[in-house]
Order: structure tokens, then C-alpha cells, then sequence
């Protein structure tokens, strides 16, 4: 089993991380491999809606979303990792995730999303709400904590005080292994959801 851990920040090592590498100590106690990716200062572009993916079966513009998409074809869960600039993701952390959700054709069901967010004062749960709506159109369920999964800070060494921030990160990580673990033990009793064919409409009134 295999998380990936996405980290969003263009700081390294900075907030976000610190809440990601807390969340990872628990995941090894757990016996579920990760691999965090760093991508926050990539030159990423956004979707410029080209429907190329759909011929190709990956986004046109060759990089870190395409390494990291078959990654999560292979993966068991997803956390994402942004700090909050003017309530909301990292621009960067956003059009990797709009091309790494649009353009990937494999299926996401039942793969775990969680998300994470960290800032020093306010736009948090803006950001949290932000996040977790790429899980929630894609059949992910979403892992919760014991609090909204969100850590304050203005650097690493900030965050590392907010000792109720980290909590919720390893709770979050908690339970995060508990629903990977389940939805392996159903998926071999008793498969997937069945899926119906999807209907697309178009509002044009």
C-alpha cells in the first residue's frame, strides 16, 4: 500500500512539509510506503483546455503532472500540501491538480484523498474546502481528523509549536491508513461500486 504526499509549498522544507512529514512518521508506523513529491517551486502551467489528454491519455505539456500521474495510477491515497496565499492554494499546487485530475483517464475510486493546508493566520478552511473537491468529483473518499487538517505557522519552526495542528496531522494519518486498509478488504470481498454509464449535461438555458 502507498501514499504519495504532495507538497505544494515553494518552500521545501517549510510550514506545509513539516505538517506532510508528521503525517509520514505515522504512515511508515503503519506499514504504508511514501513518497513525498515536491512541486511547488516546478514551472507549471495551467489547463489551457486543449482536449489533447483525451487523444493522448496524458496532459500535452510533458511535465511533473505527467511523472506524478503514474504514480497515482499506482497509488492507494493522495495528500495534498498547500500553504493558503489570499485564502486559497498555491497558484502552482491548483494547475497541477487541475491537469493531474483532468488529464488522467484511469480510474479513482475508492483511492483515499486527504488534504492539508498550513498558514500563519486566516484563509484555512477557504483552502481546505478548495482541496478537497478534486477528491470529491473523482469517487475519492476523504479522510478526516479529529479537527479541520490544518497547521499555523509563518515558517517550519512556527509550525512545529502548534502542537494541536501536528495532532490532527497524525490522527489525519491514523485514519487515513484505517480506510486504505478497509477499502483493500472490501475491494477483495466484494469489488468496486458498480459505476453507471456517465451523463454529461450541458446547461445552455
Amino acid at each position: 500500500m502507498k501514499v504519495l504526499l504532495i507538497n505544494g509549498s515553494p518552500h521545501a522544507k517549510g510550514s506545509t512539509y513539516t505538517a506532510l512529514h508528521e503525517m509520514e512518521r505515522v504512515f511508515a508506523e503503519e506499514g504504508i510506503e511514501v513518497e513525498l513529491i515536491h512541486i511547488g517551486k516546478q514551472d507549471i502551467r495551467g489547463c489551457i483546455a486543449c482536449g489533447g489528454c483525451r487523444k493522448k491519455g496524458s496532459c500535452v505539456f510533458d511535465d511533473a503532472v505527467n511523472v506524478v500521474a503514474e504514480k497515482f495510477r499506482e497509488a492507494d491515497g493522495l495528500v495534498i500540501g498547500s500553504p493558503v496565499y489570499y485564502a486559497s492554494a498555491n497558484a502552482t499546487a491548483v494547475a497541477f491538480l487541475d491537469r493531474l485530475f483532468y488529464s488522467t483517464p484511469f480510474d479513482k475510486t475508492m483511492k483515499v484523498g486527504a488534504s492539508v493546508v498550513s498558514a500563519r493566520r486566516g484563509g484555512l478552511s477557504a483552502t481546505f474546502d478548495e482541496l478537497n473537491k478534486y477528491f470529491t468529483i473523482s469517487g475519492m473518499p476523504v479522510a478526516s481528523s479529529q479537527y479541520w487538517n490544518s497547521i499555523h505557522g509563518n515558517n517550519a519552526e512556527e509550525a512545529a509549536q502548534d502542537l494541536e495542528g501536528l495532532q490532527t496531522m497524525r490522527t489525519l494519518a491514523r485514519n487515513m491508513s484505517f480506510l486504505i486498509k478497509s477499502i483493500a478488504l472490501g475491494k477483495e470481498k466484494y469489488g468496486l461500486p458498480e459505476k453507471e454509464q456517465k451523463v454529461a449535461t450541458n446547461f445552455i438555458r
